[in-house]
């Protein structure tokens, strides 16, 4: 909060900030409503801040995530459905785990970056008053909202992790796998975003050919069969 005049002043660019904030200044020449680039590099600022000494399960820094989710967002909304590229969308993708993972608070987001944010982020946070929430639980409350302007944000949470899950335990993974299934999928059907869909089937499918996966939890869970009708349903996607 004490570098809210001068942040400007103190952010430094990455390998990550650097591609998202380029790929912007290039899809605003695309769109009919350009975003405000400077609003979502203050967003990056605050994401490193506050997620500064995190790390993925892969080694690279925590930030480099959400600052993804973004990425993947703003290409989707820019050459698909434009009324999803949108600054306050953009933002809350780079801060959506800032409240669940670190200090920078509710309020202080409202403060810095208005309520509607504010209030966009919160809604993504699996922390509520009742305790801990699973991800399928968040899309769940969301879509009794119809906010299918964070559910979207929330379905490309899920694709980044879904493309970067390597590094993930088999548990961890299977977990992952399950709400993927269940939720995500039909979420991207929801959303009306086939490719989307397609890839999380696809994804999920090489998850359940993986031959250490299957050996240490799927064939318990009989994924194998669950595979062979997956690719069934791939290949028919791919006829279409």
């Amino acid at each position: 909060m004490e570098d809210i005049n001068n942040w400007q002043l103190k952010f430094e660019p990455c390998y990550y900030s650097n591609r998202f904030l380029n790929q912007l200044t290039f899809l605003n020449t695309l769109v009919n409503f350009p975003v405000d680039v400077q609003e979502i590099k203050k967003a990056i600022y605050y994401a490193r801040k506050y997620h500064d000494g995190q790390k993925r399960k892969s080694g690279e820094p925590y930030y480099s995530h959400p600052i993804e989710v973004g990425y993947i967002l703003a290409e989707y909304a820019a050459k698909e459905d434009e009324k999803y590229f949108r600054t306050d969308l953009l933002v809350t993708s780079v801060l959506h785990d800032c409240i669940e993972d670190t200090t920078l608070t509710e309020s202080m987001i409202a403060t810095i970056f208005g309520k509607v944010v504010a209030n966009q982020v919160e809604s993504l946070t699996r922390i509520k008053l009742d305790g801990k929430i699973s991800a399928a639980e968040i899309v769940d409350l969301l879509f009794l909202k119809h906010d299918k302007d964070v559910l979207h944000v929330k379905l490309f949470d899920r694709l980044h992790n879904m493309r970067t899950i390597d590094a993930m335990s088999p548990n961890k993974t299977k977990k992952i796998l399950d709400e993927t299934l269940n939720n995500f999928v039909p979420l991207a059907m929801y959303l009306e975003i086939p490719k989307i869909e397609y890839e999380l089937s696809k994804l999920c499918l090489s998850l359940c050919n993986t031959s250490s996966l299957i050996n240490h939890i799927f064939v318990e869970d009989n994924y194998l069969l669950l595979s062979l009708g997956f690719q069934n349903g791939l290949n028919q996607m791919q006829n279409q």
